[in-house]
């Protein structure tokens, strides 16, 4: 038998006070938000300690995992990341200032600039990486190899249909 979570009391207590409404929705998305809420602590702290943040993290593995010779333009950067490029600047400012990125003109085109790690950054974005796949693993420790995949089967179902409602606009999305 299942047991009781906090998701599982507060519909019970929607149950009471508005019978007539579905909670559902509840049972599935608003675990994914306390699950984000449980685990984003433990993210934190491991990047904390490689000295990064992790919008910093976040900008580093984008530059890293997209492979030699780690380096982005900026806009690449903020649409991958999606975030404004006042954002991204701030970030960029931190990391060049940490030693972790250098900011070097395009060969293409001399009026922009590439984000480049350094090797600093290459090696602390790795490392960071690995360290945080290691801990997010132990969080999984529960389930086993069928439940994991299961479950990622699952998310990145629901994943797709609201990312697909989305390019289709807001009302869209209301309906699926």
């Amino acid at each position: 038998m299942e047991t009781e979570d906090h998701v599982d009391r507060l519909r019970a207590l929607w149950a009471e006070e508005l019978p007539d409404l579905d909670t559902t929705p509840m049972s599935i998305l608003g675990r994914i938000y306390r699950l984000s809420n449980l685990v984003r602590p433990s993210i934190e702290a491991t990047f904390a300690e490689f000295d990064l943040d992790r919008g910093e993290f976040d900008v580093i593995a984008t530059i890293r995992r997209a492979g030699p010779p780690y380096r982005m333009i900026p806009t690449e950067l903020y649409s991958l990341l999606m975030i404004s490029s006042g954002g991204l600047t701030h970030r960029l400012d931190r990391l060049e200032k940490s030693g972790l990125i250098r900011r070097e003109r395009s060969a293409g085109d001399k009026r922009s600039f590439e984000v480049a790690l350094t090797e600093e950054g290459i090696r602390r974005a790795e490392a960071a990486f690995r360290e945080d796949m290691k801990r997010e693993l132990g969080h999984l420790d529960g389930l086993d190899e069928d439940e994991r995949r299961a479950l990622a089967g699952l998310l990145r179902k629901l994943a797709g249909l609201l990312e697909r409602a989305g390019e289709k606009g807001p009302a869209a999305a209301d309906s699926v």
